[in-house]
């Protein structure tokens, strides 16, 4: 029997890196956010790091502190992955789409068209939505969550039987006699709900997968249940606590399995955040070089997780021996604990923030070897199948796939080459084409 390999994915953001600062790093240009050359070198990047996917996060709408920071999301996830698709031939693709705000043939159209001419290395993150800024632009007010994950199953049963309404010998193509479709393969699938439906055919042939992968990035009960019954990925939540992830990932696996569906059918993914240099000492001089604007408000709020009211003058002038007998990491916040042990290391205020403390995923720091070490410690462990790298500015995918990865291989916790040449083969998945049938 071979040996289980981790896999691993990235995001794919604004151009710059998934910090709203990365547009100010020393290797950046400001005017990434429209550049798709940069988007097409990351992707080439993953690719030769043999990745399974890269995976678009999407918000539709305008949030933040837009004077200062850039936007997290690409201009659009289908748009721009139709030219990554292009300029790749083997890395497969995760866009995020709304299951509240899209109709379920348009979706269902796009993502298998994408699917077709990317030969098999697309998938579809459903989600739904219920932030006010974006539930704004469609005129509407917050659905209940009920409501938005009765539509949500409502929408994704419309678009796989939509996917799977052309007959997958349908193409007859046949010069001698005329016939290029077999009609009695190609039939509408009058599907409908309480809050959609659709007539069909979907006049899209399948790809080499059959049809797109879906994925699902929603918690709780509701997002658990979704994930079970029709998720491939299941993309959850980032923690040092290695515990705690077990436990979701295990939480994403039962529900699978009472759905009918084979636990090791949904693939668990975890986020993490290296910061990577050639000691520890150089890594957070780079993340300081992006992060030094931002001190002023940062301080203060690393005060809030140590119970220290910390001023930003004093970001550069390690914390007092009274302060330290003092502080106490905050209950409420798990990425407390962590910054209290690096300040007892005696860094400073802005070296702790560099170290990633209030990163919303694990900050691995220091040398190639180092991130290695925190991948195998969270592979052996049995955290998740694989790892969605958070790259704080693009440049950092480079550095990951050229150093860290062949540490990985040559440890043989991650494989040398594809298996295969559809996102389905990249994530040992089965193929599907339509609904399950083991799913009601």
């Amino acid at each position: 029997m071979s040996q289980k390999m981790m896999l691993l994915s990235a995001t794919l953001s604004s151009g710059y890196g998934v910090q709203g600062q990365a547009w100010r790093a020393p290797e950046n240009d400001t005017r990434n956010l429209t550049d798709v050359e940069v988007q097409v070198k990351l992707a080439q990047t993953a690719e030769r790091g043999k990745f399974a996917f890269l995976f678009a996060p999407d918000f539709p709408g305008a949030r933040g502190d837009m004077e200062n920071q850039a936007p997290a999301s690409t201009l659009d996830p289908i748009v721009t992955l139709s030219v990554l698709a292009h300029e790749t031939t083997r890395v497969g693709f995760i866009a995020t789409g709304s299951t509240t705000y899209n109709e379920p043939y348009n979706l269902a159209r796009q993502f298998k068209a994408l699917d077709v001419l990317s030969r098999g290395r697309m998938g579809w993150n459903a989600v739904t939505t219920s932030d006010p800024i974006a539930v704004a632009n469609y005129g509407e007010q917050v659905r209940p969550r009920a409501e938005r994950y009765e539509r949500a199953h409502e929408m994704i049963t419309i678009v796989q039987a939509l996917w799977g309404s052309w007959g997958e010998d349908a193409w007859v193509g046949d010069v001698d006699t005329g016939q290029f479709l077999d009609m009695d393969q190609i039939q509408p699938i009058n599907l409908g709900g309480k809050h959609i439906a659709s007539r069909g055919p979907l006049v899209i042939p399948p790809s080499e997968q059959g049809q797109p992968v879906v994925a699902s990035a929603g918690g709780g009960e509701y997002g658990l249940g979704l994930a079970g019954r029709y998720a491939s990925v299941a993309v959850g939540s980032s923690t040092y606590d290695f515990a705690t992830t077990r436990q979701e990932r295990e939480m994403y696996r039962s529900a699978a399995h009472q759905a009918g569906r084979d636990a090791d059918e949904l693939k668990y993914f975890t986020g993490f955040m290296p910061i990577m240099g050639s000691t520890v000492e150089e890594a957070i001089r780079r993340r300081m070089q992006m992060d030094e604007h931002l001190a002023p408000q940062r301080v203060p709020m690393l005060g809030q997780m140590l119970g220290l009211s910390l001023d930003a003058s004093r970001a550069d002038q390690p914390l007092s021996g009274p302060q330290l007998e003092s502080a106490r990491a905050n209950p409420a916040d798990p990425r407390s604990s962590r910054a209290l042990e690096i300040a007892y290391q005696g860094w400073t205020p802005r070296e702790i923030l560099a170290h990633g403390v209030i990163d919303y995923a694990p900050s691995p720091v220091g040398p190639p070897e180092a991130i290695a070490d925190y991948l195998q410690d969270a592979f052996e462990a049995g955290i998740a199948d694989g790892f969605w790298l958070q790259q704080a500015t693009y440049a950092i995918a480079d550095d990951f796939v050229d150093e860290v990865v062949p540490i990985l291989q040559k440890r043989g916790l991650y494989h040398r080459d594809y298996q295969g040449s559809t996102l389905r083969e990249h994530l040992g998945v089965p193929r599907q084409y339509g609904q399950d049938p083991r799913v009601s």
